[in-house]
């Protein structure tokens, strides 16, 4: 058998991965604990222009009526969206890392 031929029929025997099989089940996913930045608000200073919950890949910005109330950390990755996106008058989201912000709890 060729390499060729391992290498196809390796990459033919994996499973399919990343697959949601039910639309709008992926908030039944907790995706969390891949996040090694965690995004801290300081409501203070946070002015609710919402760019952080538009920008946000996973939604995990939360708004109650029409204010920013925090963030769903089953669902936040810590990618830092939210705070490049947050203006930098304002600059209202940290980032800090999660053990760090665990230590202080």
């Amino acid at each position: 058998m060729s390499k060729k031929e391992k290498v196809e029929k390796g990459y033919r025997e994996l499973p399919i991965g990343g697959v949601l099989l039910v639309p709008g089940s992926a908030d039944d996913y907790s995706t969390g604990g891949w996040r090694k930045l965690r995004p801290i608000l300081d409501k203070n200073k946070c002015t609710n222009c919402k760019i952080c919950w538009v920008m946000c890949p996973d939604s995990a910005v939360i708004v109650e009526d029409g204010e920013m109330i925090g963030f769903d950390l089953e669902h936040c990755k810590g990618c830092g969206i939210c705070a490049v996106e947050c203006p930098d008058k304002v600059s209202a989201i940290t980032m800090v890392e999660e053990e760090e912000e665990e230590e202080n709890k």
